[in-house]
């Protein structure tokens, strides 16, 4: 099987950098600049990026064997690749306003330890095409080797609705950019107000004034952005699969294997939280759907009760108790505070002793005043629940994260103590799954529990896991016999005559 040939435009529109250089070309080396002799280069370029990109076109071969995905490619070199179906994870259809005008759609294949990038992109196939594959790709996942349709059977999990879709747009801004005004009036404001005219204090108003200017802007493009992304998204269950559904101008269509699900994260910003919303991603085997520019929610956006009620859909994770560190980890964060408001404190007067600029520079000190409500804050949002199958952690203040791992899933379970830790009979509990982390990381991190609980619950943890991958066996064991047995059963059914 080929690409598709509408793509060829397409691929000559992506490289147009390539025929913006022969333009330039014809600048420097040319003996004339008039518009005829540019407009020849142009052709040239036109003509040798296309035919390039129709030869690519037409050499690039995949096909769909019983246990590979093969490709077949190159121009000058050739490159053979065998994608076994058991390591492919994801497989995603993405399409832009121009692809769905040709007709065309990108197919991405994501296997575990694909570090980021798609271990095979297929561009273009057309929209047919691309769903054929995803059909057929998970089917031979699943040792389904026919060729028929198997038909709709999708279950509709989740839907975004437009108020949920507006939410999402207004609580998308990161709230952390919030400490960019405090930063801006300390330092900014005065600044500006001494190099520009010390008699002028309404300029101590400009710092703030940039600063919320910027963070509104910020806040729009991120709600617009997320508006696009998430428009129409649609999430619903198809076999052993969860399939997602989204975007306006570039819209995708995603794959998610149960089977090979490691962790469960619920997210929750701080505007989110406040009208009580929330996030729910899924990550599997060395792979975030999404890692890089297709960072994927199963559910961008929900109110957080409905979240946890998809979240045990597809795990039984019932209704967690969270338990909270010690109550001397907050004196650890009041003194971590307290440390950082010194240190801003000596940068400010460090500054105005040498350029006389921060007048007020001992005001820093007052920032102190935050330090206790900072600290019971970052304690109250740490928690950790230990149940029969899942550890389930939850940490952080700004973007509050609820990590749910089973413990079939866990690689490794590892304790750890900073010099600081130790002083206050404190550890940090951190287990390990197969996920490649990204930016918000899969693993489950507990801090700053009792250093003896963290020894308990590390022990706990692998004897669960030794647990369940031995009942996991077992019921694999059982259900394949049944299905000998049945199979069996089915073969000596006798032949009626005819």
């Amino acid at each position: 099987m080929k690409l598709d040939y509408r793509s060829v435009p397409y691929r000559i529109l992506q490289n147009a950098t390539r025929i913006g250089g022969f333009l330039v070309i014809g600048l420097f080396t040319g003996s004339s600049t008039s518009a005829a002799s540019l407009l020849g280069f142009l052709l040239i370029g036109l003509v040798l990026v296309g035919l390039w990109e129709a030869a690519e076109v037409r050499v690039y071969e995949y096909r769909l064997d019983a246990d590979t995905f093969d490709i077949s490619s190159g121009v000058v070199s050739r490159r053979e690749r065998e994608i076994p179906f058991d390591r492919i994870q994801n497989v995603d259809i993405a399409q832009n306003v121009l692809q769905r005008a040709l007709g065309i759609a990108e197919v991405r294949l994501e296997t575990a330890g694909g570090g980021g990038e798609s271990e095979a992109r297929l561009q273009y196939v057309s929209r047919q095409e691309a769903t054929r594959l995803q059909e057929l790709i998970s089917k031979r996942k699943r040792g389904d080797v026919s060729e028929r349709d198997p038909g709709a059977n999708n279950d509709i999990l989740f839907e975004l609705d437009r108020r949920e879709l507006g939410i999402l747009g207004l609580t998308s801004a990161n709230a952390r950019l919030f400490g960019l005004v405090f930063g801006l009036f300390v330092i900014v404001s005065p600044v500006a107000a001494e190099q520009i005219s010390p008699r002028l204090s309404i300029l101590l108003f400009l710092g703030p004034a940039v600063a919320v200017a910027g963070l509104v802007l910020l806040w729009l493009a991120s709600g617009v952005q997320a508006v696009l992304r998430y428009y129409g998204f649609r999430l619903y269950r198809h076999d052993e699969e969860l399939r997602y559904k989204r975007g306006l101008l570039q819209q995708y269509d995603g794959t998610i294997p149960l089977s090979k699900i490691q962790t469960l994260m619920v997210r929750e910003n701080l505007l989110a939280r406040a009208v009580g919303y929330g996030s729910l991603s899924i990550e599997t085997a060395g792979y975030a759907p999404g890692q890089d520019e297709n960072v994927e929610s199963a559910v961008p956006i929900a109110k957080l009760g409905r979240v946890f009620e998809l979240a045990r859909t597809i795990e039984d994770i019932g209704e967690p108790e969270f338990t909270r560190p010690p109550k001397r980890a907050r004196l650890r964060y009041v003194a971590r505070y307290t440390i950082v408001v010194g240190l801003l404190t000596a940068v400010a007067g460090g500054i105005h002793l040498w350029t006389d600029a921060v007048p007020f520079w001992f005001a820093v000190a007052g920032v102190w005043v935050l330090v206790p409500p900072a600290a019971h804050l970052k304690w109250k949002n740490i928690g950790y629940s230990v149940g029969e199958k899942y550890i389930i952690s939850r940490v952080g203040f700004w973007t509050r994260r609820t990590t749910i791992v089973p413990y079939y899933r866990i690689q490794t379970v590892s304790s750890s103590q900073s010099v600081f830790q130790r002083r206050r009979d404190l550890a940090t509990l951190t287990v390990d799954t197969a996920t490649s982390g990204g930016f918000w990381g899969g693993d489950a991190i507990v801090p700053d529990i009792d250093s003896e609980l963290t020894d308990q619950l590390r022990e706990q943890s692998h004897d669960s896991f030794q647990r369940s991958i031995v009942e996991r066996k077992s019921r694999r064991t059982r259900s394949a016999s049944a299905t000998r047995d049945a199979d069996k059963s089915d073969s000596e059914q006798p032949v009626a005559p005819e």
